[in-house]
């Protein structure tokens, strides 16, 4: 007898199993909601290319823990092909995949530099409407916008305005300065104190260069937020913002001497050991300047281009971001990708194992305190977007402000140069259009 229970229940096992694989069209389809106890899991694939491949072992983590989520809650089990070639390669064969019937379903472009090119080829979905939107800052919300609408998710990010010495300032009494008079201030503070007040590397151009983006950088987000649009249409003057030259002249004076002889790194490590209490350099600097000095206390503030507090912002450039391609066939599993990077649970760990800035309200976690202090001033809308300008153009301030420091170029020659220069590369701009 209980040889025949024994074999009814055995054949009722077998036949169970057969009826779950049975390919139940109403639960093998079924990729909402939470998961589903019979049936297949849908198959999808998808084709990932990302631009940054010192990051691989950390972006298969996630993907995988991606994978996971997708059967556990919507019974998908997908498979991810992720791409990440070299960084001189990658532009090129990313357009080329795009221009192909090859192109990748999500892949990673700059916020900043392409995000116009792209979406007006037509290559972006549009991602306004999705949940990872209302998580995003409203800062880094407008560096993935074009046109109204939200096209990336943000990654990597830079904050940066000028670096200090906090011990220096701790020791002086002094607080970060919110306007130009109250900069002034504390270059007299730092003087009659013993100190330099800023550190000076000019001898490579992209050093002082940093000047120029950081005033007029300020001064055109806050005061004259059409200056760039009408420069590219040849309807503005760099005379419109003659006044940068103020805070300039204020670094230019107040600064360590030779500095046409002093060098980045150079620059980082006397900084560093103390030579002045600031250097307008950006957060990139703080491993070599950390590399110096280990223990020392670097703060990051927001320069004063005048006197209204309104435009003493934080410099906010979003590069690397992903993209969802407008054509993609696996729509709803790469949408799920897409918010996945900014999810509420796991998202945290990710960006602080990359050592990214944080871009959304979902993000808490501990960074390094200068890194704190610039994001500080992003989470309180004080921040503006990168500003774009030609190559040309910030190449030749680089130069200028080289001359200028060694008062071989005046302001009038310097304003007259960059609107030539803006011009001509305005021209040369339209001429490979047309």
């Amino acid at each position: 007898m209980k040889r025949i229970v024994s074999a009814i229940l055995c054949f009722s096992m077998v036949m169970a199993m057969l009826s779950g694989c049975s390919g139940n069209p109403a639960v093998s389809t079924a990729v909402s909601g939470s998961a589903s106890s019979k049936g297949e899991p849908k198959k999808v694939t998808l084709n990932v290319m990302m631009s940054f491949p010192r990051f691989m072992d950390q972006m298969q983590a996630y993907i995988d823990q991606f994978k996971q989520k997708e059967l556990a809650e919507k019974n998908v089990d997908v498979t991810v092909n992720l791409e990440m070639p070299s960084s001189d390669q990658f532009e090129t064969t990313l357009k080329t995949r795009l221009s192909s019937n090859d192109a990748p379903d999500l892949f990673t472009i700059s916020a900043n530099a392409d995000l116009a090119t792209y979406q007006k080829a037509g290559y972006l979905m549009d991602l306004s409407s999705q949940p990872f939107v209302s998580k995003l800052y409203p800062n880094v919300k407008k560096t993935v916008t074009y046109d109204g609408k939200v096209y990336l998710v943000p990654f990597e990010s830079t904050i940066w305005g000028y670096l200090y010495n906090q011990d220096i300032f701790d020791k002086c009494g002094i607080t970060v300065p919110d306007t130009l008079d109250d900069m002034k201030k504390v270059v007299a503070t730092l003087k009659a104190k013993g100190y330099t007040p800023f550190e000076l590397a000019f001898q490579e151009q992209w050093v002082p260069q940093l000047m120029t983006a950081l005033t007029l950088g300020g001064l055109v987000s806050g005061s004259n937020p059409d200056w760039v649009k009408n420069m590219y249409a040849d309807k503005a003057s760099y005379k419109d913002v003659a006044s940068i030259f103020d805070p300039i002249d204020l670094i230019m004076q107040n600064g360590t001497a030779r500095a046409m002889e002093t060098g980045s790194e150079q620059g980082c490590t006397d900084f560093a050991n103390g030579k002045a209490a600031m250097f307008v350099d950006g957060t990139w600097a703080s491993e070599a300047i950390l590399k110096a000095k280990p223990d020392m206390k670097l703060g990051v503030g927001a320069l004063p281009v005048d006197n209204n507090p309104k435009n003493t912002m934080i410099n906010l450039a979003t590069t690397t971001s992903l993209a969802v391609h407008a054509n993609t066939k696996e729509k709803e599993t790469a949408l799920d990708l897409a918010n996945y990077m900014l999810d509420d649970k796991d998202s945290s760990k990710l960006y602080k194992d990359l050592m990214f800035n944080p871009v959304a309200t979902c993000h808490n976690y501990d960074q390094y305190s200068w890194a704190k202090k610039a994001s500080a001033y992003v989470e309180k809308g004080r921040a503006y977007t990168d500003l774009v300008l030609p190559n040309a153009v910030t190449d030749e301030q680089g130069k200028l402000l080289q001359s200028y420091y060694l008062k071989k170029t005046t302001k009038e020659q310097f304003i007259e140069t960059m609107d030539k220069t803006f011009k001509e590369a305005n021209k040369a701009a339209a001429q490979a259009k047309g």
